[in-house]
């Protein structure tokens, strides 16, 4: 379990929140990345719970690919990041695993869209549905400031597929590392 604590301390100082569709979270200057048995001092704004799990949509050959470029979190020049809480409506969930597969990757291309930004932006995602939290999904991406360019082309692509006409609420948190 990982917390993403939004308040006055933390590794990230926050530069913005945008609320993409949807409710807004409150603004805060920083945010805390915490393991859930962490003790979290001061006060803070939100926190928001996920868990890392499985490729859950992905098939072998698309892992296998993911696997092979994609780079780990916390690299020396990955200076920027972006916390991006998702939740789909209710029509999202009541389709079969099939079906939602064939909006993910058959027609918005989510994988392939993703891989052609690797290695420079690494991403981790966690689920939060199943816990009762606010959101479905966080997605967790840093990158070097020199791919903040690439990284805005990859948020923009997703969000005119498909896929993205089932978000009823996204917030877009971006970040800097505090040094």
């Amino acid at each position: 379990m990982t917390e993403f604590i939004g308040g006055h301390i933390g590794q990230w100082k926050v530069t913005s929140i945008r609320a993409v569709t949807g409710m807004s979270l409150e603004v805060v200057s920083h945010l805390q990345i915490n393991q859930k048995d962490s003790f979290v001092s001061g006060s803070f704004r939100w926190k928001l719970k996920g868990f890392s799990s499985n490729l859950r949509y992905a098939e072998r050959t698309e892992k296998e690919k993911l696997l092979a470029i994609q780079e780990g979190l916390g690299r020396i020049n990955s200076t920027c990041a972006a916390l991006i809480p998702i939740r789909k409506n209710e029509m999202w969930w009541a389709m079969a695993q099939d079906e939602r597969r064939a909006i993910f990757e058959k027609r918005s291309h989510h994988t392939d869209t993703g891989i052609k930004y690797l290695p420079a932006i690494a991403r981790k995602l966690y689920h939060c549905r199943d816990i009762g939290e606010p959101f479905d999904f966080l997605t967790w991406f840093e990158y070097a400031p020199s791919d903040s360019e690439p990284f805005e082309e990859l948020v923009y692509t997703l969000r005119k597929t498909e896929e993205w006409k089932y978000v009823d609420r996204e917030v877009d948190i971006r970040l800097v590392r505090n040094d």
